[in-house]
Formats: C-alpha cells, sequence, structure tokens
C-alpha cells in the first residue's frame, strides 16, 4: 500500500447524515489517513474533483436537480470507483417522498401559500431547476458499489475503504446496514 488512495464525496439531496457518520470513524481515521487523501469533499472545502480523477466517489443524496445530475456525471467520469451512499443514493430517500406530486403545486406549497409572508417564486438564474421527480444514482450512471443504510454506519466505510486498499471486493453484511 504505497501510494495513498484519492477520495471524493458529496451530498446531493440529502441531510449529510451519511457524511456525519463517515467521521464517526473517529480515531480510525487516524489510522486511514496514512493511506488516504481527500479530494472534493465538504472535509477539504474543494469544490470540483480533480481533473486527473480519484480512486474512490462517495455520494450521499438523491437527484432533485440538474445540478445534481451535473455533479453526479462528474463524478462518474473522474472516479474509478463510484459508491451510493445512503438510503437517498439507493432510491432517493425522504426527498423522493415528493414524487407523486407535481412540481408546480410543490412550488405554490412553498412559496405562495397563503401563510407565506411576501409569497413569490423565486426567480434566481443560479437556482437549478427541479427535476419532475426525485432519483436515485443508479436511475442516471452506473454505481460500483452501495453502502446501504439511513446513515450507512461507520465501520461499512471503513471496510469499503480497507477493501480497496487491499484490492479485494469489499464484505458488507447485514449488520453493517443501518436505518435509523
Amino acid at each position: 500500500m504505497s501510494r495513498k488512495l484519492r477520495i471524493a464525496t458529496c451530498s446531493l439531496a440529502g441531510c449529510f447524515g451519511c457524511h456525519m457518520s463517515f467521521l464517526d470513524v473517529d480515531e480510525a481515521l487516524a489510522d486511514l489517513i496514512e493511506h488516504i487523501e481527500f479530494d472534493r469533499s465538504p472535509l477539504t472545502d474543494i469544490k470540483q474533483v480533480s481533473e486527473q480523477g480519484v480512486d474512490i466517489g462517495l455520494i450521499e443524496g438523491g437527484l432533485c436537480n440538474r445540478e445534481n445530475v451535473e455533479v453526479l456525471h462528474q463524478f462518474r467520469q473522474r472516479c474509478k470507483v463510484l459508491v451510493a451512499v445512503g438510503a437517498c443514493a439507493m432510491y432517493g430517500g425522504v426527498p423522493a417522498l415528493r414524487n407523486g406530486i407535481p412540481v408546480s403545486e410543490l412550488v405554490a406549497e412553498a412559496y405562495l401559500g397563503t401563510d407565506v409572508l411576501n409569497p413569490q417564486v423565486p426567480q434566481d438564474p443560479e437556482l437549478p431547476p427541479l427535476l419532475k421527480k426525485v432519483l436515485p444514482l443508479h436511475e442516471v450512471v452506473p454505481i460500483d458499489y452501495t453502502l446501504a443504510g439511513c446513515p450507512p454506519p461507520a465501520a461499512a466505510f471503513r471496510e469499503l475503504i480497507m477493501a480497496m486498499l487491499e484490492q479485494r471486493a469489499p464484505v458488507l453484511p447485514e449488520d453493517l446496514r443501518r436505518f435509523d
């Protein structure tokens, strides 16, 4: 294990709970940090995956807007191994509860309701357009591995990284899945 694995992470339509679980690796992170380095991640505040790419991309959250889809495509292009992390990335999760409601009704309820002060729909061109429904990652790009759970336990992240370091498939039994 001479070369460090480069890892990128991001959160799309989710709650960052999977990132918090990843940080629960706690003191084992000190051992891992000798073998890994972070690229794009909220942990580094790097906003783009390096053009030379990374070994592992960990993505939590589903796809709720066009920006999410662009970020996912960039990760797929620049990550040797792409991992869908958590229920939102795998199935759409809680954000997908909106899937049975037309986007126009959602926007009206959020911004034009009678209980809203100064009702108006935001018109900022930097706001990415919403997709008609929240999608899991595998519906847009191929995914190499999944870490199941909401959130997956820290031990699942550690097993995945150790497996990649040892160039073997990760062993993720049911006890490494958690739905809190």
